[in-house]
């Protein structure tokens, strides 16, 4: 399955690492990365809360979830468009898991205690995708707002 994914994105003599299977938890993971990168800075709080997400997510101990994480970054430096992230999920999971999803993105966005523009955009194209209405969308984005933007940051 993931080499006809890889097929579409690019030529298969481009990849150089081999990459993990594109399943939906990967797919989550990779999007997780995608978001944190959209403003161009991919720090520190970012990449802990993803290895967070993805270990409590997917039952994994602190090392497989980092390794997960690494796995997730390859991925999302080789497949260009979020859309075609996006669409491996659309399919995959449930409207609940979908929600889950783009809680747990907004929650990297606000990782670093700043939303920008560019994040914005890369989070509505995502929700879009999935099928995620505008108004439940904002709705998601508003309550891990509330959670997250409150909280003090480290540093």
């Amino acid at each position: 399955m993931f080499d006809q994914l890889r097929a579409l994105f690019s030529s298969a003599s481009d990849y150089h690492t081999p990459l993990p299977e594109s399943d939906a938890r990967h797919a989550v993971g990779t999007l997780m990365v995608r978001a944190a990168k959209a403003d161009k800075a991919y720090l520190f709080e970012e990449i802990e809360l993803i290895d967070k997400i993805l270990a409590k997510r997917n039952d994994l101990d602190v090392v497989e979830a980092a390794k997960m994480r690494a796995s997730c970054e390859r991925l999302e430096e080789e497949m260009p468009a979020t859309e075609e992230l996006a669409t491996i999920l659309k399919g995959a999971i449930s409207t609940e898991e979908k929600e889950a999803t783009l809680r747990a993105l907004w929650h990297v966005v606000f990782a670093d205690g700043v939303e920008t523009e560019e994040e914005d955009q890369v989070l509505h194209e995502i929700e879009a995708v999935l099928g995620v209405s505008p108004k439940r969308a904002k709705q998601l984005h508003d309550e891990v707002m509330a959670t997250d933007m409150g909280k003090p940051r480290s540093g």
